[in-house]
């Protein structure tokens, strides 16, 4: 089985309201205020058949606004139940709402939902190192057993929207602070796994996974091999980071230099654990 485990999908009137949306929500406005790719749940059926993916897990952004993330967890909630099989939401809130946030993971949790995230903590302005908001989500994510998804930044390299400045430190911080919560660092965790070859942190992310998102756009094929040395092939996950990127694009890299054994782990068995799921 092959698991796309970081794609995106958006409601579709989101584009046409997109200036209206971007001046209620800080992430929004950093990822698609100036433009930025949209997708339905029916696009990215197409484009994992197309890729040969067999599910794909669709994540929300750190969002800032309730009503903006209550509509986009509906909208992957809906496409989870219409998908079933083929697509897995999480849901994502904003960790400095509180008891508000908590009942809405419940809600979403209640209606499918298998995490949360993905967190964007620099437009949500909460820093996972020390942020005390971010106490009451990890410890409900500890109690449910929830993977919980953060977009990582790398701390050199080029710019992008939406890069952000959630860097390996910040990271092994949430990490370390919350050692029960299954954390996912996407984009590589902003190049933590290379930190991992210090003994102190690699033990620290014992209850650490890391996507690929985006990952032809940062790194050469060869962080697959470098990553999961580092960290092990069992914490390396695939993800795309669609629409963004075509699956088959950061696949292809994955299969250009690991073994048979590793690229079986990436590319779904370690996520068909992780969900749980049988693999067929």
């Amino acid at each position: 089985m092959i698991v796309d485990f970081h794609t995106h999908l958006l409601p579709a009137s989101f584009n046409e309201r997109r200036s209206g949306i971007a001046a209620r929500d800080a992430t929004f406005a950093a990822l698609f205020g100036s433009g930025g790719r949209m997708a339905t749940a029916e696009d990215l059926i197409a484009a994992m058949d197309e890729s040969g993916v067999d599910l794909s897990v669709v994540l929300g952004f750190g969002w800032c606004d309730r009503d903006v993330a209550r509509e986009a967890n509906d909208c992957l909630l809906d496409a989870a139940a219409r998908y079933p099989g083929r697509i897995a939401a999480f849901c994502s809130v904003h960790p400095g709402w509180g008891d508000d946030a908590l009942r809405e993971v419940e809600r979403c949790i209640d209606a499918g939902a298998v995490g949360i995230g993905e967190l964007h903590p620099t437009s949500q302005e909460i820093d996972l190192a020390t942020d005390e908001t971010l106490a009451p989500l990890a410890r409900l994510a500890a109690e449910r057993g929830l993977l919980v998804t953060v977009h990582g930044s790398e701390p050199v390299g080029h710019a992008y929207p939406g890069k952000g400045s959630t860097t390996p430190e910040r990271l092994l911080g949430a990490a370390q602070r919350f050692p029960d919560v299954r954390w996912v660092f996407a984009h590589w965790g902003g190049g933590l796994p290379f930190y991992a070859l210090m003994p102190e942190v690699r033990a620290a992310l014992a209850n650490t996974w890391f996507d690929s998102a985006v990952s032809p756009f940062l790194y050469d094929a060869e962080v697959f091999d470098v990553a999961i040395r580092a960290v092990g092939a069992e914490h390396v996950l695939f993800g795309s980071d669609y629409p963004l990127l075509r699956a088959s694009r950061v696949a292809d890299q994955a299969r250009s230099t690991l073994d048979a054994a590793a690229a079986r782990a990436v590319l779904g068995g370690n996520a068909v654990r992780l969900l749980g799921l049988a693999d067929d």
